[in-house]
């Protein structure tokens, strides 16, 4: 399937690599198709979730492991059913991040990481959801990088 984004340009993604959000994402309900992208020859460090429903619409996606954290939360019956999970293996797990650039201090730069609502996916049924948390409700190790 040919995509067309405001971030990559045009390019092709099979069809079988395509993420269906049956329920959307928070604020954007409407757009339940994606694709996993990064730039060619990048790291793939942050990975762009780009929707197949709008060119304008990408949410720039990291693991959680790749901020030296350790995250595990519960997904409710539904949850794992809407996924169609049978074992906790086979869940991804992202965070959307956003650069920060501060008041122009330098300390206050960097990557902000919304843990609050990460990105589930069943890669195996390319399904996913965006699990929004209320309250802190997962235990979240931070480990040093070597």
């Amino acid at each position: 399937m040919k995509v067309e984004s405001t971030l990559f340009g045009s390019f092709e993604v099979a069809e079988d690599k395509i993420i269906e959000f049956p329920a959307g994402l928070p604020g954007f309900e409407g757009y339940r198709r994606f694709a996993l992208v990064h730039e060619e020859g990048a790291e793939a460090t942050v990975q762009f979730l780009q929707s197949l429903d709008d060119a304008e619409v990408a949410f720039p996606l990291a693991d959680p492991v790749s901020f030296g954290i350790h995250y595990e939360f519960v997904l409710s019956d539904e949850e794992q059913a809407l996924l169609g999970l049978s074992a906790p293996e086979q869940a991804l797990v992202a965070v959307i991040v956003r650069k920060e650039t501060g008041a122009g201090l330098p300390d206050s730069a960097g990557l902000r990481a919304n843990f609050m609502a990460p990105l589930v996916i069943n890669a195996e049924a390319r399904r996913g959801l965006q699990k929004v948390m209320n309250k802190v409700e997962c235990d979240i190790t931070m480990r040093a990088r070597d």
